[in-house]
């Protein structure tokens, strides 16, 4: 069957980045967020991506009118019914994703796919909020969308072998290389660099260096490209604190204790870059 409508649901930049990258590989994308302008902004933010890319000479003024002429923005989760697969892209929290695709789950047609973008929640317990679960499983996404080539591919328990074949399909036409791995917390790539990040920030709060000395560390001494506390700023502290908070609850494991600071950090608002404050200022 073929499937080229899909339906993102959250506008913030991963939302966006996906949308992105999507319409970029011909897919033909409904951008939701429940404030339709929230959505508005998602496709004013992916305009300003592919001016500059245009600017930079990676894609033409008309590639750039091409792709946003398969994106669409939408307030009504109703939109959803004509999807050949959602992609969820909310808050990274199991009451959040469970309550959206059970509502979900009874918008769309039964043939319709569920793919999350969580983080490290379990892709099992999510898919058991619906009717469908083979037919839901994980789509995991790198920051920034349209640059970073990994995908994490996670199936649920019940996750069919078609449903995993259809999505790994949209992975690889999307441009990305998918990565199958198990459903377990933080699966991967965050179970190796949440650790990393809650452990710079410890090193912050017993005063063993300051931000930029802790990422010069990383960036010259690891040959990281960029440093654990900027890119947790990145990233979004918040959402650090909550997988860190999922590893921890998990595994039952102290070495998954989130950093106390961190947890000062996201209650005081300063989440990184989307609020303008994090471990670095983020003028205007």
């Amino acid at each position: 069957m073929e499937r080229n409508r899909l339906f993102v649901v959250g506008a913030g930049r991963m939302g966006s980045g996906i949308a992105q990258t999507a319409a970029a590989s011909g897919l033909l994308v409904t951008l939701y967020d429940w404030r339709e302008e929230e959505a508005r902004r998602g496709l004013a933010r992916i305009r300003r991506s592919l001016d500059r890319e245009a600017e930079q000479g990676g894609i033409t003024e008309a590639d750039a009118a091409a792709i946003m002429g398969r994106l669409s923005a939408a307030g009504d989760l109703r939109a959803a019914a004509n999807a050949d697969l959602v992609i969820e892209a909310v808050t990274e929290e199991l009451e959040a994703k469970t309550a959206l695709f059970r509502e979900l789950d009874t918008l769309c047609p039964e043939e319709t796919l569920f793919a999350t973008n969580t983080s490290s929640l379990s892709i099992t317990r999510i898919a058991a909020a619906t009717k469908r679960p083979s037919r839901v499983m994980g789509m995991h996404f790198m920051n920034p969308v349209p640059v970073m080539r990994l995908v994490e591919l996670i199936r649920g328990l019940a996750t069919s072998d078609d449903t995993f074949a259809a999505i790994r399909a949209l992975a690889l036409q999307m441009g990305k290389t998918p990565v199958e791995v198990r459903d377990t917390p933080g699966f991967v790539v965050n179970r190796l660099l949440l650790p990393m990040i809650n452990e710079a920030v410890f090193l912050l709060q017993e005063g063993a260096a300051a931000p930029a000395a802790i990422d010069r560390a990383a960036t010259l001494g690891l040959s990281h490209p960029m440093g654990p506390l900027a890119l947790a700023d990145m990233i979004g502290l918040d959402t650090c604190l909550a997988i860190m908070d999922v590893l921890h609850a998990d595994f039952g494991d102290s070495k998954y204790r989130p950093c106390p600071l961190l947890r000062c950090y996201v209650d005081a608002g300063w989440l990184g870059k989307k609020s303008g404050r994090g471990f670095y200022e983020y003028p205007g």
